[in-house]
């Protein structure tokens, strides 16, 4: 019986050759791939390679949502913290108004000037924006007005809420979400009557050195 022919194998040189030949044609087609010459895509397909959009949120809300949670949190541990140790209210006032002073100054401010683009872009959100020893003092100054504000507000809803409802009807509890928030209210309130009172004296001080101008002509 004749004995089969075993198939010759493939020499290495040619198969190697034949694994790593490159298509010249496509790789000519890359090389000189513009808009000209480049087939069409459609944008739903052009979305799957897309990153996906960052949320922006506006400079006003970042600033309302920042002093709302550091005001609650001062409220957290001060009003509720030491609501129970410190029997006198206006003494409790006090405390509250002297620690958002320093949270205000040590902190929010801080993270106002952290992510500002440009040098002082975030001062119109700060009472005192400048940075040093005097700062300190007039934030904690500050701070216990606004702590005196709110504690006002509550009052006064409490007595509407009673003139309304009746002695008897449940009154409006201090709690850091409603603190926070009337905190902020008061904050943002005095800031622009801060910002209109800086308007005015620089639109004086503008007219002023108009009419010096037209008096040296």
């Amino acid at each position: 019986m004749a004995k089969r022919d075993k198939k010759q194998p493939r020499e290495p040189e040619q198969t190697a050759a034949e694994f790593y030949r490159l298509n010249t044609r496509a790789v000519e087609d890359l090389v000189t791939a513009d808009e000209s010459n480049a087939p069409e895509v459609s944008p739903a397909e052009l979305r799957k390679y897309q990153g996906r959009r960052k949320l922006h949120v506006a400079d006003w809300l970042k600033a309302v949502l920042i002093k709302w949670w550091l005001s609650g949190v001062v409220c957290y541990f001060f009003v509720w913290g030491l609501g129970l140790y410190v029997p006198n209210q206006l003494d409790l006032l006090v405390i509250t108004g002297a620690a958002l002073g320093f949270v205000k100054d040590l902190v929010e401010n801080n993270i106002f000037r952290f992510y500002a683009t440009v040098a002082g872009g975030n001062d119109r959100w700060m009472m005192c924006p400048r940075k040093g020893f005097v700062s300190l003092p007039i934030n904690v100054v500050y701070a216990m007005l606004l702590v005196f504000c709110v504690s006002r507000t509550y009052d006064t809803l409490n007595t509407v809420w009673l003139g309304l409802r009746g002695p008897d009807a449940a009154v409006l509890g201090v709690g850091p979400i409603l603190f926070g928030l009337f905190a902020t209210l008061w904050d943002l309130l005095f800031l622009a009557v801060k910002h209109g009172i800086q308007r005015i004296v620089h639109d004086a001080r503008r007219k002023v050195d108009a009419s010096k101008g037209e008096h040296h002509d």
